[in-house]
This record gives structure tokens, C-alpha cells and sequence, in this order.
């Protein structure tokens, strides 16, 4: 079995000999065949265990089993312990999606403080084989068929050209301790259902399943790399990135056959679903205006082009937290990518002009609380519009002014401790209007 998994590993060009791997081992029956063939083999590396905490003792004991196991060889052995259950509640994730989160975004810290080339985990044939049937259930466009790839970056999987079986049968043949998980047993997960209830069957009529599978899945990313090619031409002739954002030509896009394939792989990389995309080709001979929306964009369809954005909320683009720039007393000056203010503070004069254009607040300095802050609009602002009396929301007052969607979406806000104080460049608030009283007044000049 060394023999085959040195050849693998040169085969695949997984890594050079001299370098040094981070095998992520759990304690399971996989992950420790790996580091003896790693350490038969000569290799160098080093151990990393993750303590998710999901199942009590029997998770330390995991740990203490794999501690022991880094002792044995003699090598580095790196351990952390999450609160998975609490992560993935504040996230809301599912308990496996939090564990991968938080593994693999320690395997790397730990990558790089101690300088591994490259992180090792202990896929196997069968593993490929369920992820495929995984992908496959799911819906997937050719990329999600191809398996487990060998190498993905920093990722290696260098046990990806043995079977279960074939590890089992090393195992025990060689004595070999390990760890058994108690959760694999279940079959609440979709992974264990194929493991446990699918496979056998398949196996029953093809007993060759895994070297059948892994011949096929050979052939599938050698298509897809062919299909890959194919997609990025043609997008490099359908699509550009524009001053406001992604545009598609819709009269290229029409030259290009199965149409659904094409616009599909274009829009992937903005969370379309293949719905919406077949919604999308249907109205390529309609009225312009109509909008499709993905979880963090939202396409418009125009005369000739297919106009992509991110959806943006609060000054923020979905997904990323909100926006609010703080402006400091003394500051002069505020300048981001959509928007230019100047700021200055003079003494009330009899001369002190109070009409002033939109573009510029007049406004009672020793009524604001600073820091003040520059944001984007969100639903349920409201504000009392100045020269009126009580409090009109701003999704009503957007109507009055007859704004555009495009237009609300741009429209920014000065606030002070919360309130509203100017729609910059529309209307400034009544509570923090210039009067007799008045002896400072602070200046905002939209630019």
C-alpha cells in the first residue's frame, strides 16, 4: 500500500517529498492509516485534531487517542477545542456546515504559523463516490460530479486511491489502533444514508464499484476541463464589467446554444438558480425594468443588456454588515465612492444667509451629538421633514419625491444619536433647524 500512495501522490503531483503536510486526523480509522503511510514513507508532517465538543467523553478521548498518536511517530501535534453548537446557533448553520467552517479556517492559521506546505485530509474512494451521489440528488451543474478533486489549493486528499474496504483489510491485517466514531453510525445524515443504504445495493451489482467510479469520475474532470475552456471564451465575449456593475450581452447571449447552459454558468458566480435563469431567457424579448434577484444580487433587465449589481442594504452589500461612517467634530471633510461632504462651523451673524439649496444644511451645532454618522437608508427610517410638523417615513416621503429605485438605493443619510438630521441633498429634519437661539451653525456641503 506505501508503493501505491507514493505513486498516487506523484501521479496527482499532490506535493513534493521534501515538504512538510498538516494531517488533519480525527482519531477514525482513515485518518490514522494516513499517518502511517506517511510515516513509513518517510515523509515529513505534522498532526492537527479539532475537540468539536459534540460528544462529551467521548471526544476527549478522541483527543488524548490522537495526542498519543503524534507522540508515537514523534512529530508536531497541534489541538483546539470549539464550542461547535454555540457557533453554529450565532451563524445559523447546521452543526456539520459549523464544524467545517471552524476546522478548516484553523487548519490554515496553523498552516501557516508553523509553515506546512499543504493540509492533508484522509478522503478515501468512497468518500468521491457519496459525494457524488450527494451532488447528483441535490442538482449540480458538471463541476459537482466530479467527486472529491485530489488537490484543491492548499487542500490534498492523498488516501484517494484506496477503497474502504482496502483500508479496513490493511488495519486490521497490521494491527493498527483507531478511533470509532459513534456519530457514523447514524443515519440521519444524507452522507450515511448513501454510505449505508445505497452503495451496498450498488455494490451488489457491480462489485468493482469504487475502481468503476473512480475511472468514471477520471473521465468527468477530464470533460469538465474541456467545458470550462468552452465557458470562459464565451464569457469573455458576452460579458464585461461595467462602470455600475456586471453587464451580459443579450444579443451575444442569444448566439449561444443550449442558452440555459451558458447563462446559467455565467450567472453562478452571483447565486442564480437554474429557475431563475430559465425565468431570465424567457423574458429576453420582453419590456425592459423587470428584475430577478439571487440572494446577494439582483439583475435587471435592460434593452440589450442584462445588468447585475449586488444587493445593497443599509449601505452594505448582502451579506456583509452594515455601514455607518462616524464623523468626528472636527472633521473637515467626508469622501467614499458614492458620495463627497465638507463640513464646516461658523458663529450665527445677522448676516448668516438661512435659505439655503439642497445641497447645502444649515444646521444648529449645539443640537448635534457627535460623533455624527453617514449611512444609507434602510426600511422604517423616518424623520420630521423640515417646514412640517410630526414624522413621515422615508419609503413614504421616497413617493412624494417620485425617486426612482436606482435613486433610493443612493440616497444617504446624516444621522446624530440615531435621529435623522439631513436626506443628504433632499430634505433636512425640523428638529435640527437654525432659530433665534441659534449661536453655532454647523455647515454640510454636498459636493
Amino acid at each position: 500500500m506505501v508503493t501505491s500512495f507514493l505513486h498516487y501522490i506523484q501521479k496527482e503531483n499532490l506535493f513534493k517529498i521534501d515538504e512538510k503536510i498538516l494531517l488533519t486526523v480525527s482519531g477514525g480509522i482513515d485518518s490514522v492509516l494516513m499517518c502511517e503511510l506517511f510515516h513509513k514513507a518517510g515523509l515529513s508532517f505534522g498532526i492537527a485534531h479539532c475537540n468539536f465538543q459534540l460528544r462529551a467523553e467521548e471526544s476527549d478521548t478522541d483527543e488524548e487517542f490522537v495526542e498519543a498518536l503524534a507522540e508515537k511517530y514523534d512529530v508536531p501535534f497541534h489541538c483546539t477545542s470549539f464550542d461547535t453548537k454555540a457557533f453554529a446557533k450565532k451563524n445559523k448553520l447546521s452543526t456539520q456546515v459549523a464544524a467545517r467552517e471552524l476546522r478548516y479556517q484553523w487548519f490554515e492559521e496553523i498552516r501557516e504559523q508553523y509553515q506546512y506546505q499543504y493540509i492533508a485530509t484522509a478522503h478515501h474512494q468512497d468518500d468521491s463516490i457519496e459525494t457524488f451521489f450527494i451532488n447528483f440528488i441535490r442538482g449540480t451543474g458538471i463541476s459537482g460530479l466530479h467527486g472529491i478533486l485530489p488537490k484543491q489549493g492548499i487542500i490534498i486528499r492523498p488516501m484517494l486511491f484506496t477503497a474502504k474496504q482496502e483500508i479496513e483489510t490493511y488495519v486490521k491485517k497490521h494491527k493498527i489502533k483507531y478511533r470509532e466514531d459513534s456519530s457514523n453510525a447514524s443515519d440521519k445524515y444524507v452522507r450515511n444514508k448513501i454510505r449505508h443504504q445505497v452503495i451496498p445495493v450498488l455494490k451488489e451489482l457491480n462489485p468493482s464499484l469504487e475502481n468503476t467510479f473512480t475511472t468514471t469520475i477520471e473521465h468527468l474532470r477530464a470533460v469538465e476541463s474541456i467545458y470550462k475552456k468552452d465557458i470562459e471564451s464565451k464569457r469573455l465575449k458576452a460579458v464585461k464589467q461595467g462602470e455600475t456593475g456586471i453587464t451580459i450581452s443579450i444579443e451575444q447571449l442569444k448566439k449561444l446554444q443550449p442558452i440555459s447552459t451558458y447563462l446559467y454558468e455565467f450567472l453562478k458566480p452571483f447565486h442564480f438558480n437554474a429557475s431563475t435563469v430559465n425565468e431570465i431567457i424567457a423574458a429576453l424579448d420582453g419590456e425592459s425594468g423587470k428584475q430577478y434577484f439571487s440572494a446577494s444580487h439582483r439583475l435587471i433587465k435592460d434593452r440589450a443588456l442584462l445588468l447585475i449589481e449586488p444587493i445593497v442594504k443599509n449601505g452594505a452589500i448582502e451579506g456583509e454588515s452594515p455601514r455607518a461612517f462616524p464623523i468626528k467634530k472636527s472633521q473637515k471633510a467626508f469622501i467614499n465612492e458614492e458620495l463627497e461632504l465638507n463640513f464646516k462651523i461658523l458663529k450665527k451673524s445677522p448676516d448668516t444667509v438661512l435659505q439655503t439649496p439642497n445641497t447645502i444644511a444649515a444646521l444648529d451645532f449645539d443640537k448635534l451629538e457627535f460623533p455624527l454618522h453617514v449611512r444609507k437608508w434602510q426600511q422604517g427610517d423616518a424623520f420630521h421633514p423640515l417646514g412640517m410638523k410630526g414624522k413621515k417615513k422615508l419609503s413614504d416621503f421616497f413617493i412624494d419625491k417620485k425617486l426612482s429605485l436606482k435613486q433610493k438605493e443612493n440616497t444617504w443619510l446624516l444621522t446624530s444619536a440615531d435621529k435623522i438630521v439631513w436626506i443628504i441633498g433632499l430634505r433636512m429634519d425640523e428638529r435640527f433647524k437654525i432659530t433665534e437661539k441659534t449661536q453655532k451653525i454647523y455647515f454640510v456641503e454636498l459636493v
